[in-house]
């Protein structure tokens, strides 16, 4: 068939692009992630999407054709927490592997699934490889209180080729918004998505409004899901369609500034480690953004909730 139609419609350039609807754009990147259209096609879908942006009709479809695809985490009869790894550091640690593992030492099943966007930043792959923690070959059911790390290309490959489109043209495309607000689980998942830039923040609301995800949102350390050890950023927990604030957003710095690690990977590790073992303190936005978390998954694993359902 091809996705000629499709990029005729949304490639008119900012103002006279027109957006697709759901079934149309889930026929769409079906057919990107299965591979049965050309690399010129594919990068012209990328490109018209970049100048003209999506819309949560068109992510509700790219989320409902990636979720048909997706090699899910089996069903562990409990909530998962999926922190989405893709952003990693530049100029501060990585510090979502520190999430990773405190959540689980209080019980929760954690999934982090990644791949490395770009060649310059130190990613949670190396992190987690320096703490012992190596990359999943399969999915495999979560037990509480353990912390898996899945490449993207295990959980699909053909979305691992998008993103990789990245590398070849210079810009981001609908997979890098994809991978922050899938549920790559067969079960019940909550989900800590992160944005950079406030417009991502309103498209990643919107999509999650409309598809009933049960999720965390939260401006990140540098597009990961982990809150900023200098300061606590707002976060929104999303339930059902509603959407509700838990945690204000600090004005200004923390009274006290932690003392973080170089951003390498061996530094990054040490740091954590020192953290986990009670030697250095959890940073407090990262400790509230914990509760939270495991607040969140409590209600949503309680039986009252279940009934509600």
């Amino acid at each position: 068939m091809g996705i000629s139609q499709y990029i005729k419609e949304i490639g008119r350039g900012k103002d006279g692009a027109r957006s697709l609807t759901r079934v149309q754009a889930t026929d769409l990147l079906g057919q990107v992630l299965d591979g049965t259209v050309t690399d010129l096609e594919v990068g012209g879908f990328c490109l018209a999407m970049r100048i003209k942006g999506e819309t949560a009709d068109e992510m509700a479809g790219f989320l409902d054709a990636t979720h048909a695809r997706l090699h899910k985490l089996p069903d562990n009869d409990h909530t998962t927490v999926v922190l989405p790894s893709y952003n990693g550091a530049r100029k501060l640690p990585v510090l979502t592997p520190l999430l990773a593992l405190l959540l689980a030492r209080r019980g929760a099943a954690v999934l982090v699934h990644g791949t490395a966007t770009e060649d310059k930043r130190v990613f949670a792959a190396s992190v987690f490889a320096e703490l012992g923690v190596l990359p999943a070959t399969r999915m495999t059911a979560l037990a509480t209180g353990e912390v898996a790390f899945v490449p993207t290309e295990v959980l699909s490959p053909g979305l691992k080729r998008l993103l990789d489109v990245r590398r070849a043209v210079g810009l981001r495309n609908p997979a890098h918004s994809l991978v922050k607000l899938m549920n790559p689980c067969e079960g019940k998942a909550f989900i800590v998505g992160s944005y950079t830039h406030p417009e991502y923040a309103s498209s990643m609301a919107a999509t999650w409004a409309l598809t009933g995800a049960h999720a965390l949102l939260l401006r990140g350390t540098e597009g990961e899901p982990v809150a900023d050890a200098r300061r606590t950023p707002r976060m929104e927990i999303f339930q059902d369609g509603e959407r509700t604030e838990v945690q204000p957003q600090q004005d200004g710095p923390l009274a006290k500034l932690p003392s973080l690690p170089p951003v390498d990977a061996s530094n990054t590790a040490h740091y954590i480690r020192a953290v986990l073992n009670g030697s250095l303190p959890i940073p407090t936005p990262i400790a509230l953004q914990v509760e939270h978390i495991l607040r969140a998954v409590q209600h949503h694993d309680s039986p009252a909730h279940a009934h509600a359902i």
